[in-house]
């Protein structure tokens, strides 16, 4: 079981207060007053740090000079395209609902390079900012050898109070090699921070949204808020939307700290074996949040050595709604829902989550051993969880890679307690090889009306069980037994971030259960 690094092991000083001062000790390089707004020109070829940087014809050079700018109300600072900057730029900066801060690009030709130094933490951060957009930049930050917390974006919230209206769009994250060690501090492409130890912070309303995160180590975007509920401020309002994440090992979004989170239309894919035994990680997960919805996301080819499931609903988490997602070809299952048992002191457990109209494919294709052998059920309970529904899933086991693969189609186990009051109500529960159900030791299990077809050990108490469906054999098995092509017509393509993806069509498949017989 994975829990998440939600702790950092220090925080850096806050270089920019609530109350608006300076992010260097010299003075602001901007001329402008402060009812009047400016664009600051950054051009790493042409430019000069002796410039004004007002302009497009004397534009400044550095990001070292950029950061020099207290940003404000309507006020841009745009990179010029085709240009590579080497450093790391700071940015802080309070704009308003109606006049944004704007950080991009101008001029013709690829977006605009940002290159963090070889020791960088980060390329990039955000710091005490609000209604700030980024957007159209290029970010790096490859070391020489792996560093514990390094990511390429950091957007922080320290002593200010709330951060509100931060929004990450169209960004390319690339090649940064943190630790793939959890424990250590791991790493990421996004890493947003929000704490305070004479200002409580937050966010709220931050988007992040249609970028591209590639080859990242070791996790692609991860919060660090509030997560004991004896000290509970939750970000909220948080959008997760149309990013794709190819290349990264260990997990992919995970908000903590947060209530009301929306995570849709992203696509995590290609997860490279490179983990350490020791680590778990997964898809898509919220640790430590209230009433997350995950919806119309895409998972597939993960590899974590553990767990390595395309979404998992944590502990200190109620209310979390996972749906409309696909999952396939995973070394884990379709989902994990969980609970530590031994974290009561600062955890409320796992309580409410809901699972529906999810489909999976192929997944629990772990080729190797594991913590516990070639464990990986298609849908793992672990723990204390509370009032589970799991519901109108449609789980696809087509043949396993290796003789030994774990065939398990659920399975509801031990991690310092077992599952109270779990719901299984008509999920297709569809299996190539002889499969099984291991519930274990878990209590008030509810199976209503699932469909059971193939062979099954352990068969559940279900009065209304159904083990045959012309609907599906006809429509699905025949048309396709490894059920990619057949399933995959309950489906809609879609473009993210130019590649072609597939995201579970609400009506076709509420319309598909209807039907089934």
């Amino acid at each position: 079981m994975k829990k998440a690094f939600f702790v950092l092991t220090s925080l850096l000083i806050a270089s920019c207060s609530q109350a608006g001062s300076d992010i260097s000790s010299s003075a602001p390089a901007a001329p402008s007053t402060a009812s009047e707004a400016a664009t600051y020109y950054i051009d790493a070829s042409a430019g000069s740090d002796a410039n004004d940087g007002l302009t497009e014809t004397s534009p400044w050079q550095t990001l070292d000079k950029a950061s020099q700018v207290k940003l404000k109300a309507g006020d841009r600072m745009l990179l010029k395209a085709g240009t590579v900057f080497n450093g790391v730029l700071e940015l802080c900066g309070k704009g308003s609902s109606n006049k944004r801060i704007e950080v991009g690009r101008y001029g013709e030709g690829n977006a605009p390079k940002i290159v963090g130094h070889d020791n960088a933490d980060y390329a990039v951060r955000i710091l005490n900012s609000e209604y700030l957009t980024i957007s159209g930049l290029e970010i790096v930050n490859t070391g020489s050898q792996r560093k514990a917390g390094r990511t390429g974006l950091k957007v922080e919230c320290l002593d200010y109070g709330v951060s509100r209206s931060i929004s990450v769009s169209n960004l390319f994250i690339h090649d940064v090699n943190g630790s793939l060690v959890k424990e250590q501090g791991g790493g990421s492409a996004i890493l947003i921070v929000n704490h305070g130890k004479s200002v409580a912070s937050r966010f709220d309303s931050l988007t992040i949204e249609n970028c591209h995160i590639k080859d990242c180590a070791r996790n692609a975007m991860i919060w660090s808020g509030h997560y004991d509920r004896r000290d509970w401020l939750p970000s909220t309002n948080v959008v997760v939307r149309g990013n794709l994440i190819e290349g990264v090992p260990g997990d992919g979004i995970v908000p903590i700290g947060c209530d009301g989170t929306l995570i849709e239309y992203n696509v995590m894919r290609d997860c490279p074996d490179m983990l350490p035994m020791t680590e778990a990680a997964a898809g898509i997960w919220p640790w430590s949040c209230d009433n997350t919805v995950i919806q119309f996301n895409e998972v597939s080819g993960h590899k974590a050595p553990w767990d390595a499931q395309g979404y998992d609903c944590d502990y200190n988490c109620r209310n979390t709604l996972i749906q409309y997602n696909y999952s396939h070809d995973n070394y884990g299952g379709m989902v994990l829902i969980c609970d530590s048992g031994n974290e009561r002191n600062y955890s409320l457990g796992n309580k409410g989550s809901r699972v529906r109209y999810n489909i999976s494919i192929g997944d629990g294709q772990r080729p190797k051993a594991t913590r516990q052998g070639m464990f990986s059920p298609n849908i793992h309970i672990a723990g204390r969880v509370e009032d589970t529904t799991v519901e109108r899933n449609i789980i696809h086991s087509n043949t396993k890679t290796t003789a030994d693969a774990d065939r398990t189609m659920v399975c509801s186990d031990s991690w310092d307690g077992f599952a109270d009051r779990t719901t299984f109500k008509e999920n297709i529960f569809y299996t190539s090889e002889p499969s099984r159900f291991d519930m274990n030791a878990s209590t008030h299990n509810d199976f209503q009306g699932n469909w059971y077809l193939g062979l099954y050990a352990n068969l559940p108490a279900d009065s209304q069980a159904r083990k045959s469906s012309t609907t599906y054999q006809s429509r699905i098995v025949d048309a396709d037994p490894m059920g990619f092509k057949a399933l995959e017509r309950l489906m809609d393509k879609r473009t993210t971030c130019g590649a072609e993806c597939h995201f579970v069509n609400k009506e076709l498949i509420e319309k598909f259960f209807a039907e089934m017989d």
